[in-house]
């Protein structure tokens, strides 16, 4: 445990032993026994807590190193805008063409598992793949 937790801590079982203090039995226990046992109470507890938040949380300077690696939202935008431009290409494909390309790039269905699906050659799946890589490669040229 960290310096700071473990201040963060022992003020909290001062606090604990300050509020409970009426409850305390000299007759049961030492107060040193006392005083440990809610010190560590508090620790489960602590525990349990980073426990249910799946990793431990970063202290105040830590956190200030943490580094975002979300995309930012030129990244965004630039991705959106692509994907466009893909779509747009593709609406330039034969029918026949597109839904090759769908199948395998989109949906991630394996060659041979195409050609079943549309009940074509295996060699046709190929050449409409290469056909329609080439057309994609002209059309997003000229949408530049």
């Amino acid at each position: 445990m960290s310096d700071g937790a473990a201040e963060e801590l022992a003020q909290e079982t001062l606090i604990a032993v300050w509020r409970k203090a009426a409850l305390f039995d000299r007759s049961s226990t030492a107060p040193s026994a006392w005083i440990f046992a809610i010190a560590r109470n508090l620790r489960i507890d602590s525990l349990r807590r980073e426990g249910r938040r799946g990793s431990k949380a970063a202290g105040d300077v830590e956190a200030e190193f943490v580094v975002d690696e979300s995309p930012g939202a030129d990244a965004l935008l630039a991705a959106s805008q692509e994907d466009r431009r893909v779509r747009e290409a593709l609406a330039g494909l034969s029918e026949d063409q597109r839904r090759v390309v769908e199948l395998s790039f989109y949906q991630d269905v394996a060659h041979a598992d195409i050609a079943e699906m549309l009940q074509i050659p295996l060699g046709t799946v190929k050449s409409r793949l290469r056909l329609a890589m080439n057309r994609l490669r002209g059309l997003l040229a000229d949408l530049s």
